[in-house]
């Protein structure tokens, strides 16, 4: 209890000493629309396996293989086909934007059968296809899980998650993406978080650099002009995302449930309000009380046992909180209450319900 009043007067003083607003770069609160990552899949099969593949109760296992075998001229028996040594795979990626024929980059691979472990197994080519159907990378190679499955006798061990895998570098891009970045004359940033305050604080801060080229479309979106002539786009982009504004935020109170965390945003305000604290303590203690028989008697021990109900009523704290318009001084007056998070959490559900609490609460 103590150390949680201890950090909520620390969190309390740095909030004092930390100005109301920080000036952030543009590129810190926004993207540029169009500059993005695109996800790819495909299903392939890793081989190699040590006998931890998949069973031959997977028939898409089975499937595969002999579609493989084909592709290569070889006609296989489906009675005699054994899969312990071969597992089949999704595999997933991001292609970064901006990436161009030849590039390398790092792949998920996950078992799709029964297979116990890919250790020690290799990827077999497999195409990585877009949601448009196009192939835009190609993936193999040896399959790293990080851990290990081993077992025998009937006991085993198993560390991390071995029918998992990742492979760095493990696919090449065959196709590069087109990345429009002044589409129609008009460089847009998209906000992370929307708000119409800083979408206009965003655009009035270019304009006031770069002239009137700036306009917030909505709350979630600046467009840009791009002056005429022969112009440095790469350049322009840069400039424009190094400039620096103070973005808003709406008030809000996050809770963690399971750790009692409590985080406030900057402005959150109250006002006047008054807050008990306080609790009943209810302890039963049960002892057992021996009577022994008179002495050179023939009588035996009794054993009656005791019960004893003891009410304690702790001391109520009312304070009243005055009306504020800052996060520290919420968060002392509390401190003051001798509330510890969990208390405050209740604290401040019963102030938003009077109507006295000027911030959303959300719990994660």
């Amino acid at each position: 209890m103590r150390i949680s009043a201890c950090l909520i007067t620390i969190f309390s003083l740095l909030l004092s000493l930390s100005p109301v607003a920080d000036a952030a770069r543009i590129k810190d609160v926004a993207k540029v629309q169009g500059v993005r990552d695109n996800q790819v899949v495909g299903m392939g099969l890793v081989v190699g396996l040590n006998g931890t593949g998949d069973s031959t109760k997977s028939d898409m296992t089975v499937k595969a293989i002999i579609n493989m075998m084909k592709n290569f001229g070889i006609s296989v028996d489906l009675k005699n086909m054994k899969t312990k040594n071969v597992a089949t795979v999704m595999v997933t990626a991001k292609l970064p934007a901006f990436s161009r024929p030849g590039d390398n980059i790092d792949i998920n691979v996950a078992s799709s059968g029964d297979a116990k472990s890919l250790q020690g197994g290799v990827l077999l080519q497999t195409p990585l296809r877009a949601a448009n159907g196009e192939v835009y990378a190609v993936a193999q190679g040896p399959v790293s899980i990080g851990g290990f499955s081993a077992g025998g006798g009937g006991s085993g061990t198993v560390k991390n998650h071995p029918t998992t895998g990742m492979m760095p570098n493990g696919a090449i891009v065959e196709r590069g993406t087109n990345t429009n970045m002044a589409e129609g004359g008009y460089v847009r940033f998209a906000l992370y978080k929307p708000d119409f305050t800083t979408a206009n604080r965003v655009a009035n801060r270019i304009n006031s650099s770069w002239g009137k080229i700036a306009t917030a479309s909505d709350a979630g979106t600046v467009s840009v002009q791009v002056p005429d002539g022969d112009f440095d786009i790469v350049n322009f982009i840069a400039g424009l995302e190094d400039l620096t504004i103070d973005p808003d935020q709406s008030a809000k109170i996050v809770f963690n449930e399971r750790t009692g965390t409590v985080v406030m945003g900057g402005n959150v305000g109250i006002s006047e309000v008054a807050v008990s604290q306080g609790g009943l303590t209810v302890t039963i203690t049960r002892r057992a009380d021996v009577v022994q028989p008179n002495p050179f008697t023939y009588g035996r021990p009794v054993v009656n046992p005791n019960t004893n109900v003891e009410v304690k009523e702790d001391k109520v704290n009312l304070i009243v909180l005055p009306e504020s318009a800052n996060v520290g001084d919420v968060v002392t007056a509390l401190n003051a209450a001798g509330a510890t998070p969990r208390d405050t959490m209740a604290i401040l559900q019963a102030m938003q319900a009077a109507g006295a609490l000027h911030a959303t609460l959300e719990i994660i």
